[in-house]
């Protein structure tokens, strides 16, 4: 069973803005365990939540304007039980609107942790939730706008050693991947962003530092696309991939047509941290290249992030592993 670092137990009525902070949760790398999302379909509530309570290292309990509500008052007690057996992190989240009268209904036991006011932005309260979940005090965080694809810096003078797996690298354009997919085995992500973009761009016959066309992408010969896809998602164990970020853009609402959709661009910016914001009431920025995290505590789907177009790439390479009957 998945390990998540912290359950977000909160009023189904705050569920939006719960979600916002989920999101900016998972892209510093910290799961965030959320029914919407979390919950398996024809299962009762209550024995998910017996099973994955023993999986949560924190709990953070959100109250806003509507109160705790019913639903989060039975999973606070919960794990008020569980905190009482394993010492359990948890503590109050106050949102924006929360009246105080609101927050003295809370039971005391929760009300003597120190909590975490989202009503106020000084000191940061998203810096002080992460430091709440994870026990480690955040240093100052980058505000991190869309990847361009542009010219990569220089290559590593050092090549890693190859895995002693065997890997189809196929290419009909007479590509060798081997480059590409010792960089991925080493977990050097970086080098391997980088070099995906140098054999994707001798895949469409130009040179590096150019840049890719929709069309190119949309007609991307479809070995080389799956060689490459399959690589990313095979070391970075299906945490990273094109056919990782097709499956996120669709989710989103995406069309696989290579057409350019701004809010769910938007919205598939936010879910694969490339758009992000420091404080809950700022407007999303999109990240620089300089800023792509290059961990797999990053989001899912993160990379391969690229420097050439992305704001069609996604939509163009997902309607090409369509037509390449790529998963």
């Amino acid at each position: 069973m998945e390990q998540f670092d912290v359950f977000l137990c909160h009023n189904s009525q705050e569920k939006a803005q719960v979600e916002e902070i989920r999101t900016q949760l998972l892209q510093t790398g910290i799961y965030a365990w959320l029914d919407k999302y979390d919950f398996e379909p024809f299962r009762p509530w209550q024995d998910q939540l017996d099973e994955i309570i023993f999986q949560i290292k924190a709990a953070a309990v959100f109250i806003g304007s509507s109160g705790v509500g019913p639903w989060a008052d039975i999973e606070m007690k919960e794990f008020l039980v569980e905190f009482a057996k394993r010492k359990i992190r948890m503590g109050l989240v106050i949102l924006p609107g929360c009246p105080d009268h609101l927050i003295n209904e809370v039971p005391r036991f929760m009300r003597s942790f120190q909590w975490v006011d989202f009503r106020h932005q000084d000191p940061d309260p998203m810096e002080r939730l992460i430091w709440g979940i994870t026990g480690i005090k955040p240093g100052t965080q980058t505000i991190i706008h869309p990847p361009v694809f542009e010219r990569p810096s220089k290559p590593p003078e050092t090549t890693p050693k190859p895995p002693h797996q065997t890997d189809d690298l196929s290419s009909e354009k007479g590509i060798d991947y081997t480059k590409l997919r010792d960089l991925l085995a080493a977990k050097n992500w970086k080098e391997a962003d980088e070099e995906t973009y140098r054999v994707m761009i001798q895949a469409v016959g130009k040179e590096e530092g150019d840049y890719f066309t929709n069309d190119e992408l949309l007609n991307f010969p479809c070995t080389d696309l799956r060689t490459i896809d399959r690589l990313w998602v095979k070391y970075s164990n299906g945490h990273f991939g094109f056919s990782v970020q097709k499956e996120i853009y669709l989710s989103v609402g995406g069309k696989a047509d290579g057409k350019y959709y701004e809010k769910v661009w938007e919205k598939f910016g936010d879910r694969v941290g490339w758009r992000v914001k420091r404080n809950f009431f700022v407007v999303s920025n999109w990240i620089n290249y300089s800023d792509v995290i290059y961990d797999t505590a990053s989001p899912r789907g993160h990379l391969p992030a690229g420097r050439s177009g992305i704001g069609f790439s996604v939509s163009s390479l997902a309607s090409r592993l369509v037509n390449c009957n790529t998963p």
